[in-house]
């Protein structure tokens, strides 16, 4: 039976991640992912492209405030609250709105990456529409590269380790949801799912980028998967591993939860 192995969830664009036994879904994908993001001084976006050290800063939320170390670790606590200065930040091709974290927190990361940087915040009423060639009209996405809620099944991981010298775990592909008891890449053709009453719309099969070659634990770069999965993977210029999916409503998913396929 095709179930729910794990959940992960990325407040900060770029940064580590959390793993949770449990999660609310909002239009956005999980509760709090992609929320936060580091900018530069023209409100453009900063990621692992970029900087793989990005993966060293690791958030934990918290009841009030998200509290993010630092790879000296040393910490600092990001306020949950949506009061700020407003401004226009730049995600590729898109724009938005965004809200100014205290500045404390800029002066916080803008020291230990040795580079002036920003950080923001997206409230509730600052739409950024997902791509309409894979999605409908109102649907809307955070920081995300594109869509609100990547999936991709352990059976992929599996596949895709049986043909590299060293396998490498699944935060490579920095999946929100992660399946097992399915075949491999088995999620590429989904039109949908249910978990616990919650219908996820299929947008798109994931394009993959650099960062999958970024070891997330330590920022060393190398060159796979990239390698590996373009024997196997390559359609046109892009390789592909998992899926997007967009939530067709709100409830709470669980580690465990069963997909229901209709």
């Amino acid at each position: 039976m095709p179930t729910v192995a794990s959940l992960h969830l990325y407040p900060v664009k770029g940064m580590g991640g959390i793993s949770l036994d449990a999660s609310p879904v909002e239009a956005r994908g999980l509760r709090h992912d992609r929320r936060w993001m580091l900018v530069d001084g023209n409100g453009r976006f900063l990621s692992q492209r970029a900087i793989p050290a990005m993966c060293l800063f690791r958030p934990e939320m918290r009841e009030d405030s998200m509290r993010i170390a630092g790879p000296d670790g040393s910490t600092v606590d990001v306020p949950l609250g949506s009061e700020g200065e407003r401004l226009t930040v730049q995600v590729w091709a898109s724009y938005c709105d965004a809200i100014r974290v205290p500045p404390f927190v800029d002066e916080w990361f803008s020291e230990r990456m040795e580079m002036p940087v920003r950080m923001v915040y997206m409230p509730d009423d600052s739409i950024r529409p997902t791509h309409p060639d894979f999605t409908r009209p109102g649907d809307k996405v955070g920081f995300a590269d594109a869509m609100p809620v990547l999936v991709a099944s352990r059976a992929s991981l599996d596949s895709l380790n049986a043909r590299l010298a060293e396998p490498l775990p699944m935060n490579r592909f920095r999946p929100n949801i992660v399946v097992e008891g399915v075949s491999a890449h088995e999620e590429d053709a989904w039109p949908g799912f249910e978990l616990s009453g919650v219908r996820f719309r299929a947008a798109k099969k994931c394009g993959r980028c650099q960062v999958t070659t970024t070891n997330q634990e330590t920022a060393e770069v190398g060159i796979e998967p990239l390698r590996t999965l373009a024997n196997y993977r390559l359609e046109g210029n892009a390789v592909y591993f998992g899926a997007y999916f967009v939530p067709e409503g709100e409830g709470v998913v669980s580690v465990g939860d069963a997909l229901v396929f209709s």
